[in-house]
């Protein structure tokens, strides 16, 4: 405030002190975002800008070919490298153009009738470049066709002159490759690194006339990779056939979510990343509602558990897993209570509060009964059964209209699933639970004790873990089950557990307002073939184009497309003679891969309890997924 002060106390005072006004003074210590943005210094060079610590050096095309394939931008747009790519297009009048063309054609021919007069033998480049002539000005004549002005401008980064020189050299390479021809802006890079900057100002000026059909073949219509350093082979990108390797745990959260139609490869694409998944050290746990994975869990040494009324396997809910060094035995105990009132909840058909009240005091008073509470050591405690339960619940007020619906699980037909101690051992690389067998209107009860055992076998011990949940749309059906599989998802990097939701359902996923939150809390999506009927809530949920929408329309089994993150590529699903040996799921296939080991038993060459059948001939073909 003193410093105004001097300024303003003489009115006539000319000083150039006294002339710079407080508002030029705020002015002059302002932020704004050029200089957040901008480097630290700059230094141009007839070869290069130095940019704070970094060189930058520009090139612009100065020849194409006859002909540009489909891909050839492909190669720079992929390389592994910090780089700029600057397009700029300038439509061009086509009947300005056409005028040049008749010149042209017109000079072309007068050259090829002299060397006729004079009797020379005839110069194909001559009747080549006619040819095109005469072919192009059909083409923008009648409309097929425009031309533009294009200049194209790379910048590429280093830390050195070195750095820049072979990086330099690499992008010759492979465009020379192609017979398109780069050059150094020499004594322009200030104006080059201008032009490649997102301002629209092209101060390079350096273009190349190109047609509509080569200048489509460059970027940004063409297919970046989803290629990473490690991970493992989801497919093959349909547009540049590059390999599409990814590791979900290399994410911000370890979940995927897998839409398709029936009969397009979603099971077959789930088996074989399961099989690869697990060559990577990751244990996989697999809820398998039509016993489609048996013969994988069989061939892989792993384990499978048919759940059903007559199953030998059985689950108890009132389980307790062993707290974790970050847990309490009161806040384990709470959440399994919190949980069991869910259960209790699908098990009889929705609850009143008050029965939510009473069923909420049973419960604790069950644990109390076999001397658990929130000090007990649950490693050393045996927990009640359901017939306990039912016991407490029989000897409170308000209960007996409880008792009556529970009856069915204690002492009725289900009583032999649910009302047993567990004797369920999931400690191996591969364990499915299979729900086909079970009725239709136990399986969200299933699915539920099921989910819950699982979760807290997974708590016990941290471990690189994934959880496939196929036909996800059966847990959708109930918002308790609905609300426990969006749990997993939002927890389960906690524990370093990946989940993959799978289903075929797509408007029936969607309708619970646990759906869209599951999708959004997916690092990874895999869409394949889609039905007509289904497509529109696709297209919209996914912010997909018309031609991604057609793309899966029209894709075969096993295509579709595969989004990581904002990036996302057209997929084609492989696997080898083997592997697809173990995944495949077609009725056919097996059928015949039944009898080829019965065959192959009785001639000795494979061990008839053996369930992995050799490769007789050695086979490493690649089939589409089915």
């Amino acid at each position: 405030m003193g410093l105004f002060n001097i300024f303003s106390s003489k009115k006539n005072d000319t000083s150039p002190i006294a002339s710079v006004l407080p508002q030029e003074i705020y002015q002059s210590g302002v932020l704004e975002l050029q200089d957040i943005i901008a480097p630290s210094a700059l230094k141009v060079s007839p070869r290069a800008l130095n940019l704070g610590d970094k060189l930058v050096r520009t090139f612009f095309v100065i020849s194409y070919p006859r002909f540009l394939s489909e891909s050839w931008f492909a190669p720079i747009i992929n390389l592994d490298k910090i780089f700029d790519i600057s397009i700029s297009i300038h439509p061009i009048d086509t009947a300005s153009i056409l005028r040049t063309f008749q010149k042209k054609v017109a000079e072309v021919q007068s050259q090829i009738h002299l060397r006729e007069e004079k009797g020379l033998v005839r110069d194909p480049i001559l009747d080549t470049a006619y040819q095109d002539l005469e072919s192009l000005r059909d083409s923008l004549q009648q409309a097929q066709e425009r031309i533009f002005d294009v200049g194209l401008y790379i910048s590429i980064y280093g830390d050195n002159e070195s750095e820049l020189d072979r990086i330099e050299s690499e992008v010759k390479s492979i465009l020379e490759a192609s017979l398109v021809y780069l050059k150094p802006a020499l004594f322009q890079q200030e104006q080059g690194y201008k032009s490649v900057l997102p301002i629209a100002d092209d101060q390079l000026k350096i273009y190349s006339k190109l047609n509509s059909s080569p200048l489509s073949s460059i970027f940004p219509f063409i297919s970046f990779d989803l290629t990473s350093d490690k991970g493992i082979l989801y497919g093959i990108n349909r547009h540049n056939s590059s390999l599409i390797l990814f590791d979900r745990f290399s994410l911000e959260n370890y979940n995927s979510i897998t839409f398709a139609k029936s009969g397009s490869g979603k099971s077959y694409a789930t088996k074989l990343e399961v099989l690869r998944s697990m060559m990577f050290d990751t244990d996989v746990i697999i809820m398998d509602p039509e016993r489609e994975y048996e013969y994988l869990a069989e061939a892989t040494g792993g384990r499978f558990f048919n759940i059903s009324l007559t199953s030998e396997h059985h689950i108890n809910p009132f389980d307790l897993p062993t707290p974790r060094e970050d847990e309490s035995s009161a806040d384990v105990l709470r959440s399994n209570i919190v949980n069991l009132v869910g259960l209790f909840r699908i098990m009889l058909g929705g609850l009143t509060p008050e029965e939510d009240s009473i069923i909420d005091r049973a419960i604790t008073e069950t644990y109390a009964l076999k001397d658990i509470t929130a000090d007990s050591d649950f490693s050393k405690v045996e927990p009640p059964l359901m017939s306990d339960f039912e016991l407490v619940l029989a000897g409170m007020e308000g209960g007996e209209s409880l008792v009556q619906r529970l009856t069915k699980y204690t002492k009725g037909t289900w009583s032999g699933f649910i009302n047993r101690p567990s004797n369920v051992d999931i400690n191996k690389k591969l364990v499915v639970f299979s729900l086909r067998d079970m009725e239709d209107e136990l399986k969200p009860v299933a699915m539920y004790i099921v989910m819950h055992f699982i979760w807290n076998q997974i708590r016990k011990e941290l471990k690189k873990r994934l959880l496939v949940i196929d036909e996800a749309w059966w847990m959708m059906k109930s918002e308790d089950t609905a609300s426990f599989l969006l749990g997993l998802a939002k927890r389960g990097r906690k524990y370093y557990l990946g989940l993959a939701t799978i289903t075929q359902d797509v408007e029936d996923f969607l309708k619970s307002p646990y759906g869209l939150p599951i999708i959004t809390n997916s690092s990874i999506q895999v869409l394949l073939k889609q039905s007509p009927s289904s497509i529109d809530v696709v297209q919209k949920t996914f912010n997909l184009t018309d031609e991604e929408k057609y793309l899966l329309l029209e894709s075969d089994v096993g295509e579709g497309i595969f989004f990581a993150g904002l990036k996302h590529v057209a997929i084609k699903i492989i696997a080898s003679y083997t592997e697809d040996q173990i995944i495949t799921s077609t009725p056919s296939e097996i059928l015949n891969m039944k009898r080829a080991r019965v065959e192959l038993a009785s001639k000795g060459v494979v061990d008839s309890n053996n369930m992995m059948m050799n490769d007789p001939d050695n086979q490493t073909n690649i089939v589409q997924g089915k």
